[in-house]
């Protein structure tokens, strides 16, 4: 079985690394209450670069909530009363609401860009601002991990107006995990996205980043060590993968193979036997 993260092919470096990474040794979850006012059931959530965590409840139990409280660093100051400490420490409120330089970055379901123009001439400004000498390399790269990721290949002329839904996915996800400075990535139901979702899990974490993602895949959820399970508002409780479910992970992988590539037979015209 291949573990989400390990040695990814699609990772590619250059020699520029641009302005320093901000760094994250920790992210701690403390826990809050549910829409019943009951504490959640767990201590404390600690997390380093490099884990994956799934949080995983039916529609509307609670797993955006737990995700804005992620992306705003919670202080006991949301409607689940969580604190969110990085380091040991709660971020202080001058850093907290930065527009520059952020620790956390999120992949929402929708992505839509408020600029009109060719996706070459974003990622090219995305890349100076981030400190980059040579942009031309690492906007190559960025492009081209991009449209491993998505179906429909597009260029650096492309305007970014005209990209679908999932290339418009597939081309942040390269930018967050290549460009992005910020350590701590949150991504809402991925496999939604009409991409290659273990590849750009995979890219996210190969990149040293901590990633905490809601989903209703069942493959993507096993991918994750530790799940969170959401109901009413809150964590009922924290689950560890274990031996069965990474033998039934094993099974989910091949039968996903199988129809990836029904799928991808199906889209070029070619039949399937």
């Amino acid at each position: 079985m291949t573990q989400v993260g390990d040695n990814c092919s699609d990772c590619r470096g250059t020699q520029d690394k641009g302005e320093a990474a901000l760094t994250v040794s920790r992210l701690t979850i403390m826990p809050g209450y549910n829409k019943q006012g009951a504490k959640e059931g767990f201590k404390e959530l600690t997390l380093k670069p490099g884990d994956l965590v799934a949080l995983v409840g039916p529609t509307g139990a609670g797993k955006s909530r737990l995700l804005a409280d992620i992306e705003w660093l919670a202080r006991g100051d949301t409607p689940s009363r969580r604190r969110v400490l990085v380091d040991g420490g709660v971020v202080d409120g001058n850093s907290r609401f930065r527009r520059g330089n952020q620790l956390v970055a999120q992949l929402s379901q929708t992505m839509t860009f408020m600029v009109d123009l060719a996706v070459g001439a974003f990622l090219d400004l995305h890349a100076q601002s981030r400190g980059f000498v040579d942009s031309k390399a690492i906007v190559g790269d960025v492009l081209a991990t991009a449209n491993e990721l998505a179906g429909e290949a597009f260029t650096a002329l492309t305007q970014l107006s005209s990209l679908s839904g999932g290339q418009s996915r597939a081309l942040m996800i390269a930018d967050t995990a290549l460009l992005c400075r910020s350590p701590i990535v949150l991504v809402d139901e991925i496999e939604n996205a009409g991409i290659d979702r273990r590849r750009a899990l995979a890219l996210l974490l190969a990149n040293d980043k901590i990633v905490i993602m809601a989903t209703h895949d069942p493959l993507l959820a096993l991918q994750a060590r530790r799940r969170l399970v959401i109901r009413n508002g809150g964590v009922e409780a924290v689950v560890e993968r274990c031996a069965s479910e990474e033998r039934l992970l094993v099974e989910l992988e091949a039968l996903d193979a199988r129809i990836q590539g029904v799928r991808d037979s199906l889209r070029h015209g070619i039949g399937v036997a």
